[in-house]
């Protein structure tokens, strides 16, 4: 049963302390990582002279390794460090990575240390969340909903700063940014440990007990890598945000406000944050009012709706690339700010959802591997993602961004099917997994 140091502690902003602390830390290491991410493709291109075509597969496989190594960090700290060493140790790692960014022949080693790091912080720190809340709290419902805004006030603020300094004054600077914000995620976290749950304690010869691996052990594992493939495929489409949409904002949109001023290329990646913050409440009250009249949506629909969303924005944003590269000008920046909106709306069906679907249905033992492979989808989705942005330069951007709103339609279609035979699978046995994901 998931316990913390103090049960009786008081709570705050309607919830457990330590959510405050994970919140908080996260949000700082997401400034860092979204900071940084802001630059990544401008300075390849703008600085470093790298092609387009090159510029997206290196974000690409970037990208991709930012998620493939949480799947070892989140087994070295369930079976090895444990939780806490593991934040504390990866988030060291990536700081110093991100100030190796403000030296240019450091350009690779220093990715690969944010990589690296990033693999022991990122499930390490998530997987805490359940141990807060005691079994059946309905708070706990909501709890990734809640962590996935300090993820986004982080983003949000990213960009501002990190973008701005790096468009002004150097691109160094921002980077310096941003491992300034990882060092206060640091100092957060190792300030407010007393409020996080409790781990098993280790010993150089014991490992922590697990539950044996019957048959409904493996068949949530089972699921889980079957979800997490259709999020490859949504992935292919929803990390464009940082590559080829950010492309788009620096040669395809029109940035001027008045005669005078434009809007910084780099701010329109805050706004996918902004409105994932100010939207979230609005929509949690939407699914408790629904919830206090007895609708449940299944987790996998919400989903699916979010991918179909996404894929309708881009077929959206399609249309206008076509109409201003038909009549030789530049789309008007509102239509990016419009774009982002919709997107945002729909990310927010799939993927605080999902990650709240892979915390809730960890088999005991397995959560912070099983929140790995949540991550691990981003892997293989920006590995598609990177290799359809190659497709940017060749193509007339309205095609390309029809394309991927059809890679969202398929993640779509399949999250619905799924969730329809899971139903099936309910009324059939009216128990097991299917009953979990409605509850």
């Amino acid at each position: 049963m998931p316990t913390t140091n103090n049960p009786r502690q008081r709570n705050w902003f309607g919830h457990p302390p330590g959510l405050t602390i994970l919140f908080l830390t996260e949000m700082w290491e997401m400034f860092s990582f979204f900071g940084m991410r802001a630059l990544l493709v401008y300075y390849m291109t703008m600085h470093l002279d790298i092609r387009q075509e090159y510029a997206s597969l290196i974000y690409g496989v970037y990208a991709a390794f930012v998620y493939f190594t949480p799947v070892f960090g989140g087994i070295v700290a369930d079976r090895w460090l444990g939780k806490r060493k593991a934040v504390i140790i990866g988030g060291t790692t990536m700081a110093l990575g991100h100030f190796m960014m403000a030296s240019e022949p450091l350009f690779y080693p220093a990715l690969a240390t944010i990589a690296l790091g990033n693999g022991l912080f990122l499930p390490s720190l998530a997987s805490q969340i359940e141990g807060l809340y005691r079994e059946g709290d309905p708070r706990s419902k909501s709890a990734y909903n809640v962590y996935y805004v300090g993820v986004n006030i982080g983003a949000f603020i990213a960009p501002l700063i990190c973008g701005s300094l790096g468009e002004a004054y150097g691109w160094h600077w921002g980077f310096a940014a941003a491992g300034i914000g990882m060092l206060t995620s640091l100092v957060i976290y190792l300030g407010g440990q007393h409020h996080l749950p409790r781990e098993t304690q280790r010993t150089d010869n014991s490992q922590p007990a697990r539950p044996p691996l019957d048959q409904s052990v493996w068949r949530r594992l089972a699921f889980l890598m079957g979800v997490a493939a259709i999020i490859v495929v949504f992935r292919g489409a929803y990390e464009q945000v940082g590559n080829t949409i950010a492309l788009w904002a620096e040669e395809g949109v029109d940035r001027h406000v008045t005669t005078n001023w434009s809007i910084p290329m780099t701010w329109f990646q805050s706004l996918d944050s902004f409105v994932v913050f100010t939207a979230t409440p609005l929509l949690l009250a939407r699914w408790a009012r629904l919830a206090k009249r007895g609708i449940e949506t299944p987790w996998l629909h919400k989903m699916a709706f979010g991918a179909a969303v996404v894929g309708l924005s881009y077929i959206l944003l399609a249309a206008v690339a076509a109409w201003a590269e038909a009549h030789g000008t530049r789309a008007h920046w509102g239509w990016l700010t419009a774009w982002f909106v919709l997107m945002t709306l729909g990310e927010l069906y799939i993927l605080p959802v999902g990650l709240g679907l892979f915390g809730r249905m960890a088999p005991e033992g397995f959560r912070a591997t099983c929140i790995a492979t949540w991550f691990f989808a981003g892997f293989f989705g920006n590995l598609l993602a990177g290799a359809l942005g190659t497709l940017w330069s060749p193509l007339p951007h309205g095609w390309f961004f029809m394309l991927i709103g059809g890679v969202a339609g398929v993640a779509a279609l399949l999250l619905y099917v799924v969730g329809v035979r899971m139903g099936q699978v309910e009324k059939r046995e009216n128990a097991g997994l299917a009953a979990m994901l409605s509850r």
